[in-house]
């Protein structure tokens, strides 16, 4: 049983789960059970695998709902803008999801639970058990209550824009110079890796994210572009 009370996070979540198991393991990570070697605990990670795959399938259903004409090509781009690691840890702080993880005492002295990558992680592992305790249509309410507000902000046509070009005139008109773009971080498998990059015009930086180093390019270069147009100085 966990030693802490999980009925707000049930609450935020709009779920309750019928083995509250599951969840108590979402909550685990690596560094928790670690220091805990007890045979009866398991840490997150193979939630967290599971959930990865629950949600781009739950997101690739709501876009593909909502942009019925659009190509797989510009399906797949949105979805990697939707779902990657900062736009996670921003859903896991909405429900404070932080302060019900279970860490070791090394990541609490780091402050893990503002960790981006361990607040993405565990929203995945509690996607996860949501999926394996109540099924896909329990997962799908949560991630549309999620995920919906996002969809509404996205155009077809951010599929199409070239951020980059436009802050390479803009910065050669203005600074006389060409953006640098930098990889700063690499994560996760081979084979769905997330990108950040760091743009830089003399002192104006910025960062972007992706599922590519292009999209992360991209990322950054609209980061820039709202920048330099707020403030060409």
């Amino acid at each position: 049983m966990a030693s802490f009370d999980l009925s707000d996070l049930k609450q935020k979540l709009l779920y309750y789960f019928k083995d509250e198991n599951l969840l108590e393991e979402s909550l685990r990570h690596s560094s928790f059970v670690n220091e805990h070697p007890d045979p009866d605990i398991r840490d997150n990670e193979r939630l967290e695998f599971l959930g990865d795959a629950v949600i781009n399938l739950a997101v690739g259903h709501l876009i593909m709902q909502r942009y019925p004409d659009l190509k797989e090509g510009d399906l797949s781009k949105m979805r990697a803008n939707l779902v990657n690691e900062s736009q996670l840890a921003a859903i896991a702080r909405k429900i404070d999801l932080g302060k019900y993880i279970q860490l070791g005492k090394g990541e609490i002295q780091t402050n893990g639970r503002e960790k981006n990558s361990i607040l993405a992680d565990t929203f995945e592992a509690v996607i996860a058990a949501v999926y394996l305790d109540g099924g896909f249509n329990s997962v799908f309410k949560i991630i549309g209550d999620h995920f919906s507000p996002l969809l509404v902000s996205i155009t077809t046509s951010d599929a199409h824009t070239d951020y980059k070009s436009q802050v390479q005139e803009l910065a050669q008109v203005i600074h006389k110079e060409i953006p640098i773009y930098t990889v700063v971080h690499e994560s996760g498998p081979d084979h769905d890796k997330t990108f950040r990059v760091e743009l830089k015009i003399r002192e104006l930086r910025t960062e972007g994210i992706g599922k590519s180093k292009k999209m992360a390019e991209q990322d950054a270069a609209r980061k820039c572009l709202e920048m330099l147009k707020s403030d060409p100085q």
